[in-house]
């Protein structure tokens, strides 16, 4: 299982006002620790006020540039992203884990795909790593970039995207949607939702020419480029996505008095967790902590970023017995098919269960 290891900021760049991008030294004897693929992330700890603070950041450069760089941007009452805008200097020392995530597509030099990417807002960091990644890798293949931003000042990467497009004249198309300003056309105001999916689908982006699409921004935004790509035809092992905030933001899971059948005696489970190499067994309650909380209880440096179901870096394997989540934001249908299920979701439902994090 993934470590925390201390590396250093090399360089920070002002995106936009409220944006900056983090450009790491990551030391020569972590670079295979380190290496990724295009739209995985990493997941940051820092103590801050006597608290410490964990957050995933997806990386925004490509495995070819030979950097490790992430985009974070400012949110309201964002404690980490406040912290990084406002406060961190080139040199000091961060603990970062290893890269994370199943946010990509296998790509090979010989396919000539048609991709298309549809980002909101931040959700750009990691489209971007697998835009630039696409047009490097696939000299076949073409790319079109849907992007949507309050206004011209909010677009992160701006002018990167614009270079990559004159690199690209013939194998990328770039669409920037506005929400506050009046584009061009109809087509390039207001949000990214189901209905201006389907009229790009309309006007300018048949299904049928679809080989792979991603989406990453807002829950709310994913769903319904996901329904627009899927009502017309679409497969759904085409549509990947990676959710950054759920609708109204984080999401609470649900709480144990609410999962709690009225009546039903409180059951126990025990639960068996394979973690490092070293095995623990845990007593828990149908409905009380999740497996994350009770092994955090415990004292265990269990794996996690969010806790809100959103990023998967508690993600583990339920090899016996049986588990529900409350909520799941970012594991497949396929992967939960395979037993995977996110820690910090999942509350044990059979009277003995296995779950592996080293698998």
């Amino acid at each position: 299982m993934s470590r925390f290891h201390k590396v250093k900021i090399k360089r920070i760049n002002k995106e936009t006002p409220d944006c900056v991008t983090l450009s790491l030294d990551v030391p020569a004897e972590l670079r295979d620790t380190f290496k990724f693929t295009q739209g995985q992330y990493l997941t940051f700890r820092r103590e801050h006020n006597g608290e410490e603070l964990r957050r995933s950041y997806s990386i925004c450069s490509t495995p070819l540039d030979g950097e490790w760089q992430v985009a974070i941007k400012k949110v309201p009452e964002g404690r980490f992203s406040s912290l990084a805008v406002e406060n961190l200097r080139v040199g000091e020392e961060l603990d970062v884990m290893p890269p994370a995530g199943h946010f990509y597509t296998e790509l090979h030099p010989e396919q000539a795909k048609h991709y298309v990417a549809f980002a909101a807002g931040s959700g750009i960091t990691p489209v971007f790593s697998i835009v630039k990644t696409i047009l490097l890798t696939e000299p076949k293949s073409q790319v079109t970039l849907i992007y949507g931003n309050r206004g011209r000042n909010s677009i992160i990467f701006k002018e990167a995207i614009e270079a990559l497009k004159n690199k690209f004249l013939r194998r990328l198309s770039v669409y920037h949607i506005l929400s506050r300003e009046q584009g061009d056309t109809d087509l390039l105001f207001g949000r990214i939702n189901e209905a201006k999916t389907k009229q790009f689908l309309d006007k300018i982006l048949p299904a049928q020419q679809i080989d792979e699409a991603f989406i990453c921004g807002p829950e709310e935004m994913i769903n319904g480029v996901r329904a627009a790509l899927s009502g017309a035809g679409v497969a759904p092992e085409k549509i990947h996505f990676e959710m950054f905030t759920s609708a109204g933001g984080a999401k609470k899971a649900a709480s144990p008095a609410k999962l709690h059948p009225v009546g039903e005696d409180d059951k126990k489970s025990q639960v068996t967790v394979q973690l490092d190499g070293s095995t623990r067994v845990l007593e828990m309650s149908y409905y009380g902590n999740t497996i994350l909380d009770e092994l955090l209880d415990m004292g265990v440096d269990a794996p996690y970023s969010c806790k809100n179901g959103m990023c998967s870096t508690c993600r583990c394997r339920v090899t016996s017995g049986t588990v529900e989540m409350d909520v799941n934001y970012s594991l497949s249908d396929t992967e939960v098919a395979k037993g995977y299920v996110l820690s910090c979701q999942a509350r044990p439902t059979s009277e003995k269960v296995l779950v592996d994090f080293d698998q």
